[in-house]
């Protein structure tokens, strides 16, 4: 028996994403609900997000983020031997949504499973990636996290309609002979389940905005501050503190503990609302594009959501 060569690390080649053309404003959703502008941007600091059409699914954006990161890896389907789809959303269970998208992407008999940590889903997703390269059980890997909220939500109800959003966001993962995505560091909150649930597929998705608010703003700064740790990194040495799009207050107020004086930090949930597994890979594949941020530079990941499972790790920008 021979033993699979073990790689020394894993590295992210390159991101990509996508976002339906629908823009829904503000002053879109005050037509339908008792709302305003003033009272969602102070609340969630939302804007505007971005919906899909009937006709477009989560497994059509998958393979648009999918394939721009593959695009962008310099590698082509044929190199990729794993598939990890990352989604809360789906409303097809049986087949996953991994093996779909590989061959909508012309990816011939790659490895293929969904992860479903909501929020939490790309960060988790990412180091099973970064683990199965490592250990050799992977050479490259396609990751991805796509959802489609908007067909979960009641549109009549204001507590969750101007929060979430559609939209998706993916990276390849290859062998590297230094660490390039730090330890993943990850757990739950299992006995808060029920505070961001669809109890059934005839549900709309219900949130205890304070339950999942205090929790955030009091749990997560520890784990971030771990993951830098295991990663040998300071707060102070990273360019971009990337966390799950949730709401701005909750954003802001994590990164204040953090610390990281240095950082830029995500705020793409004003433009793009709660995209869920998708936001993280979604909001840094924009910073990468804006140009603020530069490869090579350190940015710290950090998801959370429903479960409630939370996870994070520190990667080196592509």
């Amino acid at each position: 028996m021979r033993i699979p060569d073990v790689a020394p690390g894993a590295k992210i080649l390159a991101f990509g994403h996508y976002q339906p053309t629908n823009i829904v404003t503000n002053d879109d959703l005050a037509k339908t609900m008792d709302t305003n502008d003033e009272w969602i941007q102070s609340r969630v600091g939302i804007k505007e997000r971005r919906v899909a059409p009937a006709n477009e699914s989560e497994i059509d954006m998958a393979v648009q983020a999918g394939g721009k990161a593959l695009a962008g890896s310099g590698l082509g389907a044929g190199d990729i031997d794993l598939v990890i789809v990352a989604s809360c959303t789906l409303e097809s269970q049986i087949p996953n949504a991994a093996a779909r998208v590989a061959t909508r992407l012309g990816i011939e008999a790659p490895g293929a499973f969904d992860v479903n940590a909501a929020c939490a889903g790309f960060c988790y997703a990412l180091g099973t990636a970064s683990a199965a390269v490592r250990s050799g059980q992977a050479t490259n890997v396609l990751v991805v996290g796509t959802e489609k909220l908007s067909q979960w939500i009641d549109w009549t109800d204001r507590a969750t309609a101007v929060i979430f959003a559609d939209g998706a966001g993916a990276a390849v993962v290859t062998a590297s002979d230094t660490p390039g995505i730090g330890p993943v560091v990850w757990g739950s909150a299992g006995d808060k389940y029920d505070a961001i649930i669809i109890k059934d597929r005839d549900s709309f998705l219900h949130q205890e905005g304070q339950t999942v608010f205090r929790w955030a703003t009091t749990a997560l700064h520890p784990v971030a501050k771990e993951a830098c740790e295991r990663a040998g990194v300071d707060p102070a040495d990273l360019a971009a503190f990337v966390p799950h799009q949730a709401n701005l207050r909750i954003i802001e107020a994590i990164a204040r503990k953090l610390g990281a004086d240095n950082a830029i930090i995500a705020r793409d949930i004003v433009l793009a609302g709660n995209t869920s597994a998708a936001s993280i890979p979604l909001a840094l594949s924009r910073m990468i594009e804006r140009g603020e941020v530069q490869s090579g530079q350190l940015a710290l990941l950090l998801g959370f959501g429903a479960g409630l499972t939370y996870a994070g790790q520190v990667v080196e920008i592509p």
